[in-house]
């Protein structure tokens, strides 16, 4: 067959099918943009819903100054709200929204194709059912692609753009296009459990989960130094309780199914437990915290409060890249160091023999064993050592009071936040940045997306604060890999193994992204 599809210029109709929360914002954004919209239910009362919904948000953005009147009227009249299925003849490009399984998929493809033009393009808006798996039950397979969007779809920048098997090419950069036109981020991916960011993603929960089931750290402190140390908008279990347990498992293990049972996604316990007490995060009340009438009831983070006057002696500064800007933050409080050198891998030694270094991947007990140092205090990564607010340290068990208390009362008059946890490899911010870094390796090696595809769902689809690849590139490729082989050596857990993508590039002290 000859490529005879629509190009993005000739698509002035979108059918949406599902006017759930989803197909609504579709729905919106498509009409928002300038586009005719048949919005198609069997529900009426959802139809009813959506169309309110729009019409309140069109209301709120009037109030804001976001959209003018004009605007936002034209926005609620070109969405038509239908529930005859054959309304979709009309459409040049029908975009589907309905549940996640496989099989009432297929048959509302199965529908469409018959309904609609042969040069209609059909796209699911999946967030991780196959789509070669899609459109194995369709005639003509080549013009079905995956358009995944965000919750919320009006307000999320991402969508990702996924081909199938059988996905015409041409179709591909069609929708690329189409979605850039509507004002998104839009970046290409290749068929596989998750996508990108649903695949990257799963360290951010399952480090999280791991960490408290052995001790660590508490949810409310773990979500404090992702956010005031790593520089993440919410930390693990505020997400997973506002995305919902029950929608956080589920997918989990759908991608770790789908991956044949790759140790790397497999499901935690604990989230289990939550589902089955029906703990399903803000939408039942409970989850990891309560909530009422859906606000947060949040126990105070406990920061250790040992306090020693502000007094400390520096006798010696090793800078690195890394910690840099932590020395920078120290001169501009005052801070007079009297011997500074340069190296790879920084640190800041005290006078009474303390020495402050960022985790490598080791427990500080090995560390301190493997170095015959047992004055070593190991930090945690920060997004920025010169702004962050919050750090997590470990330290030998056997180190004297009087070693560590410097080291407190240095962070004490910065006005960082410390808190030392359980002695476990990585900390909490490092070893959770290192994993996702791994993911977004292994994605780019398995080539389902590129460097910036990757980099650019991660900041728009999950609001990360770099993308991984990038941040890979900042930390130093064998840092990160030297992690990931300490972590791997402590658990020899499958988990943890290196991605050959970053393996290759720690080997040749290379970088994800081309420096010019």
């Amino acid at each position: 067959m000859i490529s005879n599809y629509k190009n993005s210029n000739e698509i002035k109709t979108v059918g949406v099918i599902g006017a759930g929360t989803m197909g609504t914002g579709i729905a919106q954004v498509v009409s928002q943009a300038g586009l005719s919209v048949i919005l198609f239910d069997l529900n009426s009362h959802l139809l009813k819903g959506a169309k309110s919904q729009v019409s309140l948000t069109m209301e709120k953005l009037i109030s804001k100054g976001k959209v003018s009147a004009v605007k936002a009227q034209g926005t609620c009249q070109r969405i038509t709200y239908v529930t005859n299925i054959e309304a979709m003849a009309a459409a040049d490009l029908v975009v589907e929204a309905i549940v996640e399984q496989l099989d009432i998929k297929q048959q509302v493809f199965q529908q469409l194709e018959s309904i609609c033009s042969p040069q209609a393009l059909l796209v699911s808006n999946t967030s991780a059912i196959s789509i070669t798996a899609i459109g194995s039950a369709m005639r003509d397979p080549r013009r079905l692609a995956g358009l995944h969007f965000f919750n919320p779809a009006p307000v999320m920048k991402l969508v990702e753009v996924v081909k199938g098997l059988a996905t015409d090419a041409n179709v591909v950069v069609t929708l690329l296009n189409l979605a850039k036109s509507w004002g998104k981020v839009a970046v290409a991916a290749k068929s596989s459990p998750g996508f990108i960011v649903n695949r990257i993603a799963r360290p951010f929960y399952a480090e999280g989960l791991r960490l408290v089931e052995e001790g660590v750290a508490e949810p409310t402190r773990i979500d404090a130094l992702m956010r005031e140390a790593g520089g993440f908008r919410m930390g693990p279990f505020e997400l997973m309780d506002l995305i919902g347990h029950d929608v956080n498992y589920t997918v989990t293990k759908s991608v770790f199914e789908a991956n044949y049972f790759d140790p790397r996604f497999k499901p935690s316990l604990l989230q289990a437990e939550l589902v089955n007490a029906g703990w399903m995060g803000r939408k039942s009340g409970r989850g990891f915290y309560t909530y009422d009438n859906g606000k947060v009831i949040k126990e105070k983070v406990e920061w250790d409060n040992i306090r020693f006057g502000g007094f400390f002696n520096i006798s010696r500064i090793v800078e690195s890249v890394l910690i840099k800007p932590l020395i920078d933050r120290m001169l501009s409080a005052g801070v007079t160091l009297h011997s500074k050198t340069t190296a790879q891998v920084g640190e800041i030694v005290f006078a009474n023999g303390a020495r402050l270094v960022v985790t490598d991947g080791r427990t500080t007990l090995d560390r301190a064993l493997q170095e015959d140092n047992p004055y070593i205090i190991q930090m945690d990564l920060s997004n920025d050592y010169g702004t962050c607010t919050a750090l997590a340290l470990s330290t030998h068990p056997d180190i004297p009071e009087e070693v560590w208390i410097e080291v407190y009362s240095f962070f004490d008059f910065l006005g960082i936040k410390t808190c030392v946890v359980k002695d476990m490899p990585g900390l909490v911010v490092y070893r959770t940045v290192a994993m996702l870094i791994n993911e977004a390796a292994d994605t780019l090696h398995l080539s389902i997306a590129d460097q910036q595809g990757i980099d650019c769902a991660m900041k728009y689809g999950v609001n990360y604060p770099k993308g991984l690849l990038a941040w890979a590139d900042e930390l130093g490729t064998s840092q990160v890999a030297r992690v990931l082989e300490n972590l791997y050596f402590f658990y020899h857990d499958d988990r943890y193994r290196l991605s050959p993508a970053l393996i290759q590039r720690s080997q040749l002290g290379s970088t994800f992204h081309a420096r010019h």
